[in-house]
């Protein structure tokens, strides 16, 4: 709780978006990984990132009254956990977010929140005359930045998810468009009987075979390259949806989940990876995540009963909604 004035702590969050751009110079400069080995003046961190020294030195300032770097008393600054964190090999990096969250692409797209409020429709297709998709295959530099801060929050939740849930009794599981296959892979890892599927068109350009192989899982595991709004190989007794489902309207979500429907066996189970919002205005990581959707694809965070809605029309029945070690839960739903 904060104990400046109201007006004041208001004027702390406005320039919150300050403190975002602090982070993402920071990540990009490498600036932590130079702090690495211990301490060093902003003239050498300066240095060694190729920046000026006084600006490295006001901007690691800022950083280290928000405990992001610290400053010793003979000027030097260190790391904290918060600053380990920016390093790209910290056991949980956020680098790839802080890059993807100051980026200029970015900065766009949440300027055009007062649009996308005013209308209720996502600014891609008239920012940008394409969808999120669309944009990110036009725009190889700035998928990169996109894919690399995804993976960052997913090894935030796949552990988390994995101990939540008993996969092991399962046969097939499919994986709807699960990236290059990093949390079916976990799965899979736990559950030695089990047989996977990663459904996704982009597999190959992700390099999904080599990885699923790299993870010991390849002979396991077969890759198919079903596309988003494809009904996904059918037959298989569970079905995974990881973050996808939010990133859609009503209609879109729901023509997922009839294909998914469609496919799935009658004693089969679907699980959905998502926040779910609490009822009222409790803080929680998903409203935030929320508004990014809103702006960009349309989609939405939804609360329990607007998933047990949403599931009945697709023609599913929400069995439960299980909490994880991450802000990410896990809703499950049987064929109706």
């Amino acid at each position: 709780m904060s104990t400046l004035p109201p007006p004041f702590a208001l004027l702390d969050m406005i320039m919150g978006s300050m403190v975002t751009q602090a982070i993402h110079v920071a990540a990009k400069l490498d600036v932590a990984e130079h702090l690495a080995d211990g301490p060093l003046p902003a003239d050498e961190i300066a240095r060694r990132c190729g920046a000026d020294a006084d600006a490295v030195y006001r901007v690691l300032r800022v950083l280290a009254t928000r405990s992001i770097f610290a400053q010793d008393e003979d000027g030097r600054f260190r790391l904290t956990p918060m600053a380990e964190a920016l390093r790209d090999g910290a056991p949980v990096s956020m680098r790839a977010m802080a890059l993807l969250l100051g980026h200029p692409f970015e900065w766009e797209h949440w300027g055009e929140l007062t649009s996308a409020v005013a209308t209720g429709e996502p600014v891609l297709p008239r920012l940008r005359q394409m969808g999120g998709y669309e944009f990110l295959a036009a725009n190889p530099e700035f998928a990169g930045v996109f894919e690399a801060g995804m993976d960052n929050l997913s090894t935030l939740e796949t552990e988390p998810i994995v101990a939540a849930y008993d996969f092991s009794g399962f046969e097939t599981i499919v994986d709807v468009f699960g990236g290059k296959g990093t949390l079916l892979a976990k799965i899979l890892a736990t559950a030695p009987g089990v047989r996977g599927v990663l459904a996704d068109q982009r597999a190959e350009l992700l390099g999904a075979e080599e990885f699923l192989r790299s993870a010991g899982v390849g002979d396991r595991c077969a890759v198919d390259t079903a596309g988003l709004f494809e009904k996904p190989p059918a037959g298989a007794d569970l079905y995974l949806m990881k973050h996808i489902v939010h990133e859609w309207p009503e209609q879109q979500a729901l023509e997922l989940l009839r294909n998914v429907r469609a496919s799935i066996r009658d004693d089969g189970r679907l699980l959905l990876m998502e926040f779910v919002l609490p009822e009222g205005s409790q803080p929680h990581p998903g409203v935030l995540v929320d508004l990014w959707l809103m702006i960009l694809m349309g989609g939405k965070e939804r609360t329990r009963s607007q998933y047990t809605e949403l599931l009945r029309q697709a023609g599913f029945r929400l069995t439960r909604v299980i909490e994880t070690g991450s802000p990410v839960a896990i809703v499950e739903a049987v064929p109706a």
